[in-house]
């Protein structure tokens, strides 16, 4: 049964979605903010996906991505807010979540996006397809979702970046658009995606580029999309 911690100072939405998870057939974890959030990862270390409150006391929740991104990559993250501009939704998913959903929410519709993230994360390597991708500057892991510089330097991306580079670097000088990258990472159908996608590759670059030296290897095509090489 697939451990869910479900992080929100909101007990009467926590006690909520719990109930969901459990009709779903995962086994809900709660905390109550963000400090809670960190002991309960230490505690259930099985966990494999959080559900998490931007507002919260003693730590938001953009302060635990951050912290939870320094040393893990892959659990995904679903944040939920009161907030519901584009610069908030913006700045969640820079942070390293790879969702967000605004308040007040279906819980049916946070149950799709948390089946569609596991779902993703749970997605077997194509036996046809090469473990380690070389590309310009870079190696690439797939099976232990590493990145590297050809001089050895790691770099720490998210399980929802290192998708987009690893959908890229696969099909060198093939332009995918925003909708294409959102339903082949994401796993789901495209939903307003443009602005998701540009947000990730963004962050994907300023960290790419951070660890070459300024290489600029993801390519926009304007209008059509992104690509690798040519």
């Amino acid at each position: 049964m697939k451990k869910i911690l479900i992080v929100d100072d909101d007990r009467e939405i926590v006690d909520l979605l719990s109930i969901y998870c459990k009709n779903e057939g995962y086994e809900p974890v709660k905390a109550y903010d963000g400090e809670e959030a960190f002991r309960k990862l230490e505690e259930f270390p099985d966990i494999q996906l959080i559900i998490l409150d931007v507002m919260m006391p003693k730590k938001d929740g953009i302060s635990v991505v951050k912290e939870l991104r320094e040393e893990n990559n892959l659990i995904p993250i679903l944040m939920l807010s009161a907030k519901s501009t584009d610069m908030d939704k913006i700045q969640g998913l820079t942070t390293g979540a790879d969702d967000y959903v605004s308040k007040p929410f279906n819980p049916l519709e946070v149950m799709a996006r948390i089946k569609s993230l596991l779902r993703r994360t749970a997605v077997q390597v194509d036996e046809q397809e090469s473990d380690i991708i070389e590309v310009g500057p870079l190696i690439i892991k797939k099976d232990s979702h590493e990145v590297k510089t050809l001089d050895g330097k790691n770099i720490q991306l998210t399980a929802l970046e290192f998708g987009i580079l690893h959908l890229l670097a696969s099909y060198p000088n093939r332009v995918f658009s925003a909708d294409e990258i959102f339903e082949r990472v994401w796993q789901q159908e495209s939903i307003v995606s443009a602005k998701t996608v540009m947000v990730h590759v963004s962050h994907l670059r300023d960290k790419i580029e951070e660890a070459t030296g300024g290489e600029k290897v993801i390519q926009t095509v304007w209008g059509v999309g992104y690509k690798i090489g040519g």
